[in-house]
Order: C-alpha cells, then sequence, then structure tokens
C-alpha cells in the first residue's frame, strides 16, 4: 500500500499503522502538522472497504485537522486515527485499549478525540493506558454541541454574506443531510432561529424526532442534496461534493458539519462557477477543537466567544474570495497555511 505517492499524502511528518492480533484492531495513525503544537484529532471506527480508503480518509482528515486549528488560533497541530472495523459489531474494551497503546507508543505526538465510531466513554478506555486523550468524561467531554454552534454561526454569515442581509434566518429554508449528534443539534438551532427544515438521515428514528419537535420536513437520504433550499448543509460523512452531486444542488450556500465535502479541491471551482458559495467544512466545523482547547481554562464564556467568532472568520473569508476572485476553499487554504507555516 503506497503512502507517499498517494493521493492523499501532503508532506505528512509520521503515518503509523498497528495491527493487534489479540483483538483484531487495525489502525492508522496520521499525523500531518506539528509546527503549532501537538497534533490533535478524533479516532474513526469504521467499515473501511479496504486498506487504501482507510489510508486516505487518515490522511485527508489530519490534513484537514492541521488546516482547521490554524484557522482557528489554536496552538494545535493536525492527526487523526482510524480503525478498520465496524463500531456496532467490532468494538470491544480490549481492542479500545489496544488502540490506547497505540496512541501512547507516540509519546504525545498525537492526541485522541472522539469521532465518527467513537465515543467519550471510548475515550475513558483509551484513558486508562494514555495520558494523551481528549474528550474523556472528566475532560472536555463531548465536543457536538460546540461543533454545532460554530456551524450555526458560520452558516448565518454565509446567509448574511449571500443574500446581502442582516435580517437573521427566519424563514430560511436549510437542507440537512445526517441528523447524527451535531446535525440534531444544528437542526435545533435552526429551528429556534425560524429556519425551515428539510431533513434526511439513514436512522428513522432520527427523521421523525426532528419531523416532531422540529417540524421539518423529511426526504430520503440519497435525495437531500438536490432540494430547492436556501442552504444545503452537508453534517454525514466526506466527499459529498462530488462531480454529479454539484450540477444537482439547487441551493445558493453550502454550509455543514461534514468533514472533506469536497471529494477533490477541484470541486471548490466547480461550486464557485454555479454561484454556490461554499463555507469551507474546517472552517465552519472547528467548534469542536475549540471546545478542547478551552475546555481546561474552565472559561466557558471566553470558550463560547471562540466559537461564535467562527461568524466573523468566514465574513472575512467570503470577502477576501469576492475580493481576489479565488473560491473559497482556496483562501481558506491560504489563510491556514499562512498561520501554521509561519510558526516552522
Amino acid at each position: 500500500m503506497a503512502v507517499f505517492s498517494a493521493p492523499a499524502f501532503d508532506a505528512h511528518e509520521h503515518v503509523a499503522f498497528r495491527f493487534d492480533p489479540e483483538t483484531g484492531l487495525k489502525a492508522i495513525i496520521s499525523v500531518h502538522n506539528t509546527n503549532l503544537g501537538p497534533a490533535v484529532g478524533g479516532c474513526r471506527m469504521w467499515p473501511y472497504e479496504n486498506d487504501a480508503l482507510a489510508l486516505e480518509d487518515a490522511l485527508r482528515l489530519s490534513r484537514g485537522m492541521t488546516y482547521k486549528s490554524a484557522l482557528a488560533n489554536l496552538p494545535f497541530g493536525g492527526g487523526k486515527a482510524v480503525i478498520i472495523g465496524d463500531s456496532r459489531k467490532d468494538k470491544s474494551p480490549d481492542l479500545l485499549l489496544a488502540m490506547g497503546r497505540f496512541v501512547d507508543s507516540l509519546g504525545g505526538l498525537y492526541v485522541v478525540a472522539e469521532d465518527v465510531g467513537t465515543t467519550v466513554e471510548d475515550m475513558d478506555i483509551l484513558a486508562q493506558v494514555t495520558k494523551h486523550v481528549a474528550c474523556t468524561s472528566e475532560g472536555s467531554g463531548n465536543p457536538s454541541p460546540y461543533t454545532a454552534m460554530g456551524v450555526f454561526e458560520g452558516l448565518r454569515a454565509a446567509v448574511g454574506h449571500k443574500l446581502r442581509s442582516n435580517a437573521g434566518l427566519e424563514g430560511i429554508h436549510v437542507a440537512v443531510q445526517g441528523l447524527g449528534q451535531v446535525g440534531f443539534a444544528l437542526a435545533q438551532q435552526l429551528h429556534d432561529a425560524g429556519a425551515k427544515l428539510t431533513v434526511a438521515d439513514i436512522s428513522k428514528d432520527a427523521v421523525t424526532r426532528a419531523a416532531d419537535e422540529l417540524g421539518a420536513v423529511p426526504v430520503e437520504p440519497n435525495s437531500i442534496h438536490a432540494v430547492a433550499a436556501d442552504v444545503f448543509s452537508p453534517c454525514a460523512l466526506g466527499a459529498v461534493l462530488n462531480d454529479r452531486s454539484i450540477g444537482q444542488l439547487q441551493a445558493g450556500i453550502v454550509a455543514g458539519a461534514a468533514n472533506n465535502q469536497l471529494a477533490e479541491d477541484r470541486h471548490g471551482a466547480a461550486l464557485a462557477a454555479r454561484g454556490i458559495l461554499y463555507a469551507p467544512d474546517y472552517a465552519i466545523n472547528a467548534g469542536g477543537i475549540i471546545e478542547i482547547a478551552f475546555k481546561g481554562e474552565g472559561d466557558e464564556a471566553k470558550m463560547e466567544d471562540h466559537v461564535r467568532a467562527i461568524h466573523d472568520t468566514l465574513t472575512d473569508l467570503f470577502q477576501r474570495a469576492d475580493a481576489e476572485h479565488l473560491p473559497t476553499n482556496v483562501i481558506a487554504d491560504n489563510m491556514a497555511r499562512e498561520r501554521f507555516m509561519m510558526a516552522a
């Protein structure tokens, strides 16, 4: 399996692999850059079809974490871990302890947190064998509410910029793809702000709850991106913006919580060519990593102010994209790169 020639390889500092025959753990830790501080990022457990896809995810996600922390002005680098397996069937305490020992073997180069397929309770198990862990029940806990808060602020900035209005979100139609912890919390905030909701998720229970509690209109998961709405908000897995889906979008704004929403960087230009305003994923979904950074200080107000500043970061980013006639993802990359490369 190629690493240095992998399409997603981007001068990553460290990529480690671990197989534990006793527990069946098959895992990869990818550290992209540590100029600003230790690499912090979640541990994703997913039934990847093959090892190459797991490596690609680890490489892309760790790079995104570098850019996310840099753009959010945090003293972190970017890292990510992936465990190959179905979290509903393959996860066990012994497997998680083996993962914790894997993290610990890097000596603090990488700090692990929860992600898709892992939980706060899982981080508690890892913490039994490594101190290099965040999102434990005694630490920062579940960052999802703060991720949702930041996405709400970024979405609000995108609506204000695209519609040239400070009128808020009353009556704005948002199509939310994915009703996990972040997606549902975002939908609740949008509902409270007066937005109209269309939703989709593979979980029928989540969709039913959104319909009952938020008055949301459900649609099938494979058609949510094509709903005629003001905003398409992808809050599930990545690569949702691709050659096929971009041509089907009927929303003028894309602003959601999912990581790696662009299947390829060139899709940012494809969105711009259609006049669709894209809120770069790692800029808008930084609330969780901000919560991890500030939780130890015990200043809730300061932490929330930093999360809400995502609104101003995106407003600045959109204005720079207009002025420089470049796609928003290119501007975001340039802004983040300026920060972490200056620290080299």
